[in-house]
């Protein structure tokens, strides 16, 4: 059984860690704030982006660019992985990459030989992917800590140049997308080649004028896009991650609370007992003098 120096001891600790979990919390939620105001500000522009991209790609002309060539045996994929900087973000990190792990398990399993590497981007996803067990094709760790748009543009050149150069038949990323504050979802995208999107037919065809060429205009647009593309992902992720931190800090401080209360009732308890055993013992003494 602890003593009550012990338990005092403990309850000390857990009031510092509290505090500690409390103090990081609001970090997190004060990181969050900006993180998601950036994703906020930046879907729309990606998504229009994607629109007039989409758009263009759908008119009727004898061009057709090599981001939009889907390749008919799929012998060469590329993952980037984006994952946190640090820990204490509760499941954050593990749910990805087990959903990277089942993506790379079903992608040899429905394409057998398929030789699969990846892009780490984040300090956690180079560790995991460091050990071995799959080809690492590119490292960003601590991309988080003062994220720049230049890490989106060298990403998306490296996969633009490894699909071009035909090293990469896919190119897709895996993040985790913010949704609000106590909701994300593990998402992939595919990168490259580019996917063109299913949309109603409409009962008019609109014939577009292109001015220069349409391989010009894409030309300029679509390292934009796959730019655009990445820098969102990370921005989702950044976000995501702030959130799960603040989550998990919150209910670390209240699961302390909740131990240091309940140490303080084992506390009071134990002192209470050494009390009345001290009073005892004072009550015996003083009668075994009296008798004699």
């Amino acid at each position: 059984m602890a003593t009550l120096r012990e338990t005092r001891n403990r309850i000390v600790a857990i009031r510092n860690t509290s505090k500690i979990t409390q103090a990081m919390r609001m970090v997190a939620a004060a990181k969050l704030r900006r993180a998601q105001d950036a994703i906020t500000q930046a879907r729309p522009f990606a998504q229009q982006l994607e629109k007039i991209l989409h758009n263009l790609a759908a008119a009727e002309t004898d061009f057709v660019h090599p981001y939009f060539e889907s390749r008919k045996k799929l012998e060469n994929v590329v993952i980037a992985v984006l994952s946190s900087d640090r820990g204490l973000c509760g499941a954050f990190n593990t749910n990805l990459f087990k959903a990277v792990n089942h993506r790379i398990a079903t992608l040899r399993e429905e394409h057998p030989g398929v030789n699969i590497r990846v892009i780490s981007i984040g300090r956690k996803s180079v560790a995991q992917f460091g050990k071995g067990n799959v080809d690492v094709m590119a490292e960003y760790a601590d991309v988080f800590q003062h994220l720049d748009y230049s890490v989106a543009t060298e990403v998306a050149e490296r996969a633009s140049d490894a699909f071009l150069s035909h090293h990469a038949d896919r190119v897709e990323l895996m993040f985790n997308e913010f949704v609000s504050v106590i909701k994300h979802e593990i998402r992939t995208l595919q990168l490259l080649p580019i996917q063109p999107v299913q949309e109603e037919t409409s009962a008019t065809t609109v014939d577009y004028i292109f001015e220069p060429t349409k391989a010009d205009i894409l030309e300029a647009l679509l390292p934009k896009y796959l730019n655009t593309q990445v820098w969102r992902s990370l921005l989702d992720s950044n976000a995501a991650e702030q959130a799960a931190r603040m989550v998990a800090m919150e209910n670390a401080t209240t699961n302390a609370r909740d131990l240091m209360n309940a140490l303080q009732l084992v506390y009071n308890r134990e002192r209470q007992a050494a009390i009345t055993k001290e009073m005892l013992e004072i009550v015996g003494g003083a009668e075994a003098l009296s008798a004699n």
